[in-house]
Formats: structure tokens, sequence, C-alpha cells
């Protein structure tokens, strides 16, 4: 890649997995980061009276970091077993993900079982739209069985809800001629997963509000 004009015109499978793996390092930078701090302070002999916050910061960023791997091997990749997944299952995947941010999600997802490229739609799309509220706000994540599609809906509602020009790109399958990979590749991810099944993808975005919609072939 010498750069990101020519990286993101035709990406294949090598430049697909440069990207997410740049995706994924960058989310586990924090967390990993955060316990290696708290390591740091609790291996310190002059900050002794800081071993309760030391033990805390450890906590709650080994619980980032589990909630991060799980959600990342049903969104991204394929090291799990498993070939379908509950609702429930997927629900508290993306929860573990979003618990503590500024905009809430509803999950209204049946417990049925879902394949593995429908998983993958579901955790992503419901994932983008609460990421599409940067300053709070209520996100839906629903599905439902039709005659001959799986219907995967989100939608975020909020007073700043909205996607960056790096999202709306990758939401359409087009290529990122400028602005940031790791703001491309998640959204891009989602409509491979959609079009190589079959399906198609539908995004509207008024002020705000945001609605993102995947039909899938059953």
């Amino acid at each position: 890649m010498t750069d990101a004009a020519s990286a993101f015109d035709l990406p294949d499978g090598q430049a697909l997995a440069a990207l997410v793996a740049g995706k994924l390092c960058h989310d586990f930078i924090s967390p990993a980061g955060a316990i290696g701090s708290g390591l740091d302070l609790l291996k310190d002999p002059t900050a002794q009276d800081m071993r309760d916050d030391a033990m805390g910061l450890i906590e709650s960023s080994a619980r980032k970091m589990i909630a991060l791997v799980a959600f990342a091997r049903v969104a991204f990749g394929a090291s799990t077993s498993a070939e379908r997944f509950s609702g429930g299952e997927l629900g508290a995947l993306v929860a573990g993900l979003t618990e503590g941010g500024r905009a809430t999600l509803h999950w209204r997802v049946a417990d049925e079982t879902f394949s593995r490229a429908e998983a993958r739609a579901l955790v992503n799309l419901a994932y983008l739209a609460m990421a599409a509220l940067p300053s709070g706000g209520a996100a839906v994540a629903a599905a439902r069985r039709e005659a001959d599609a799986l219907v995967i809906e989100g939608l975020a509602e909020g007073p700043r809800a909205r996607l960056k020009p790096e999202a709306t790109a990758g939401l359409a399958g087009r290529p990122l001629t400028e602005g940031l990979p790791g703001q491309w590749i998640q959204p891009y991810w989602l409509w491979l997963t959609v079009a190589d099944a079959g399906g198609a993808l539908e995004v509207n975005v008024e002020e705000g509000r945001v609605a993102l919609l995947a039909r899938m072939p059953n």
C-alpha cells in the first residue's frame, strides 16, 4: 500500500485482512495498555496506597478486553466452531461491548438461531447503530423472518445521530478515497457480509436519526 486511495481502490483479501487486523489492534490497545498500567502500579512500592485503584483498573479493562475478543470472533472472524448462534447469545455479545457508553441499546431479536453470516451481519449492524450516537441516545436492533429473507434493522435516534463519511462509503460498498481506514472497514465489512450472502443493505440518514436495514435471503 502506497497511499490511501490506492489501498482502497479494489481491496483484495490481503488488504482486507490487514485492515481488519488494524481495526482489532486499535480496539485492543486501550484495555491492554490499561491492564499494563494497573500491573505497573501493583509492582511500584511507592504506590501501594493506589492498590485498590490498580485492581479496579485491571478488572474493568480485562472485562472490556474479553468483551472485545468475544465480539470480534463473531463479527470479524471464523475462529469459532459454532455454525449457528442464538439471538440471546448475540445480544449478550453486543451488550458486553457497548456497556457503559452514552447510548442505550434495545435488543429486539427473538431467541432463534442464526447462521454464521446472519450472526455476523446482525452484531455488526447493531454495533454500528450504537456508534452512530456519539452524544448519546437510543438504538434499537431488531430482526424478523419473512417468507424469503431475514430482515435486520438498526435504528439510532439521538441529538447528534450521524454517520461519518467513511462509514457512509463503507456501507454503500464504495472504496475509501480519503479519511480514516479504521472508520471505514467495519461498515464495509458489514456491506460485504450482506452482499456475499446475496442480500442488500439500505441506509437512511436524517437529522437526529440513522436507520440501517439489511435483507439477507433465507
